[in-house]
């Protein structure tokens, strides 16, 4: 069970790789600038607080609670899974495909 729930992340990490480089295509269309910025440093003060504040422990104590028995049969069935079809966008595929030649 461990080994297929490892798989299974892989294969989403694989996939979320796979969306970042080629299902986004961005495009910078203006450059940026920061703004004009005029600090001048004058005395200044950070308030002052007095807190008092109450305390948390945890404490540990044993109890007796009602617990259900669960009796889980498994059988296979068939069922309908989504599936994933990934397609780039036009210009990032042109791209890919300009880069391997």
């Amino acid at each position: 069970m461990k080994a297929t729930s490892g798989i299974i992340l892989g294969v989403v990490a694989v996939l979320a790789i796979v969306a970042g480089i080629y299902m986004i295509d961005v495009d910078q269309t203006e450059e940026a600038s920061l703004p004009d910025v005029d600090v001048s440093v004058e005395g200044g003060n950070l308030p002052k607080f007095d807190a008092e504040v109450g305390s948390i422990s945890i404490t540990e104590e044993t109890a007796t609670v009602k617990v259900p028995e669960v009796d889980v049969s498994m059988e296979e069935t068939e069922i309908s899974v989504p599936g994933l079809k990934v397609t780039p966008p036009e210009d990032a595929a042109d791209e890919v495909a300009s880069e391997s030649n």
